[in-house]
C-alpha cells in the first residue's frame, strides 16, 4: 500500500469522523423530518473532501515547510528553538498565578501566555542572534588559548580596499570582524558623495561588506557601540580597540601609526600583501611575459603573478612574449619590491 492511499484514507477517516460528529448540531438547529440522515449525510461529504482534499491538507504544506526549513539558516533554527524554550519555561512559572484567576480569565490566560511567549522567545533570539552569539563567544574565549583575537574592528579603508572579501574567503580570519556604527556611517557618507570617484569608492565598499556578511566562513557584526567625548573617527576607533581590548584591520598608514604607538594591535592588509609575495635570489630563474618597454634603453617589464614588477634587460624586443630570465638584483621601494633580471643565457649577473 502506497503512502499516498495511505494519506488519503487516514485523511478520508478523519472527514467522515468529523463530518459525523457535526451532524448532531446540526439535527437541534434545522428541525425536519429527514434530521436523521443528517449524520451520515454530513459523515459521507466529510470523507469525501477529506479523501479529494487529502494531499492539499497533508504533503504540499509538509513539502513547503520543509522547503522553508532548509532555506533558514542553521544558527536561526537552534536561536529560535532555545527561545521557544526560554518563552515557555517563563510561561509555566507564570501559568499557576494565572490559573487561580477567577472565571474565563484563569482558563484561557495561561495558554495566551504560553502563546505570546513562545513567539516573543522565537523572535527575540532570532533578530538578536548575532549579538547572543557574539557574547557567548566572547564569554567562552575568556578560557581559550592566549593571545588569539576573536574580535577584529575593520576601518573604512579596508572595507573599500575589497581584499578583505578575497582573504576571508580563504578561511584565514576565523574571528569576527566588527564593523562599528560610525564606521558604516562613514561609508555611507563617501557613498553619498558629489565626488563620483569617492562615491564609487563607497558603494564599492558597501558591496564588500555586504558580501562580508553573506559569507558562511567570515562573522561580521554591526556594532552600536560609540565612543563619547571623541569626534574624529579614527581616534573613536583607537579608543574602541583599547576599551576592548582588540586588534584593528586597516590600510591606514596615519593609522596605523597611531594604533600602534597606543598600543593597540593592528592588522594591515599591505603588509600582508607584501608578506606573502614571492621570494626570489638573484641567479634564480623566473619565467615572466614582456608587456611593455622600460624606462632605460631596451628595457622591457613585466609583471609575476602578485603584482611585483620585473625589469628585464634587453627585454623591449620580446614585448608580449614570454620568456625565460635570470634574477640579478632584488630592490625594494616605498612603493614596492622590484626585481632586475636579464635574458636567461645571456651569463652573468
Amino acid at each position: 500500500m502506497s503512502l499516498e492511499l495511505i494519506l488519503r484514507i487516514s485523511v478520508m477517516l478523519l472527514g467522515g469522523i468529523l463530518g459525523w460528529q457535526l451532524g448532531g448540531p446540526l439535527r437541534g438547529l434545522l428541525e425536519s423530518p429527514y434530521a436523521t440522515y443528517y449524520s451520515p449525510a454530513t459523515a459521507i461529504l466529510g470523507a469525501g473532501l477529506g479523501w479529494v482534499l487529502a494531499l492539499e491538507l497533508t504533503v504540499k504544506p509538509y513539502h513547503a515547510v520543509r522547503l522553508r526549513i532548509r532555506q533558514v539558516p542553521a544558527r536561526y533554527l537552534v536561536t529560535g528553538m532555545v527561545g521557544l524554550v526560554v518563552g515557555l519555561i517563563i510561561s509555566a512559572l507564570l501559568a499557576l498565578p494565572l490559573s487561580l484567576l477567577p472565571g474565563l480569565l484563569g482558563e484561557v490566560l495561561p495558554f495566551v501566555s504560553a502563546l505570546i511567549l513562545g513567539i516573543l522567545g522565537i523572535t527575540t533570539m532570532v533578530m538578536r542572534e548575532k549579538d547572543i552569539l557574539s557574547m557567548v563567544r566572547r564569554l567562552t574565549s575568556r578560557e581559550g588559548v592566549g593571545g588569539q583575537d576573536e574580535i577584529i574592528l575593520v576601518d573604512t579603508s579596508v572595507i573599500i580596499d575589497g581584499r578583505i572579501a578575497d582573504i576571508c574567503a580563504t578561511g584565514f580570519i576565523s574571528g569576527t570582524l566588527v564593523v562599528p556604527r560610525f564606521i558604516l556611517n562613514e561609508l555611507q557618507h563617501i557613498a553619498d558623495s558629489p565626488d563620483v570617484l569617492r562615491r564609487n569608492r563607497g558603494r564599492r565598499g558597501l558591496e564588500i561588506l555586504s558580501r562580508l556578511q553573506k559569507d558562511a566562513e567570515t562573522r561580521v557584526e554591526i556594532s552600536e557601540v560609540d565612543v563619547e567625548g571623541v569626534r574624529e573617527v579614527d581616534s573613536k576607533l583607537v579608543k574602541l580597540a583599547r576599551d576592548m581590548n582588540c586588534a584593528i584591520m586597516t590600510n591606514d598608514y596615519n593609522l596605523n601609526s597611531v594604533a600602534k604607538l597606543q598600543g593597540v594591535k593592528v592588522l594591515n592588509i599591505n603588509e600582508l600583501a607584501n608578506a606573502v609575495k614571492v621570494v626570489v635570489l638573484p641567479g634564480e630563474p623566473l619565467t615572466v611575459r614582456i608587456i611593455q618597454e622600460g624606462k632605460e634603453i631596451g628595457q622591457g617589464v613585466g609583471y609575476l603573478d602578485d603584482g611585483t614588477m620585473v625589469v628585464v634587460e634587453d627585454g623591449r624586443r620580446f614585448i608580449e612574449q614570454d620568456v625565460e630570465v635570470l634574477v640579478t638584483r632584488v630592490l625594494q621601494t616605498v612603493a614596492g619590491r622590484m626585481i632586475f633580471a636579464q635574458l636567461e643565457g645571456k651569463g652573468g649577473h
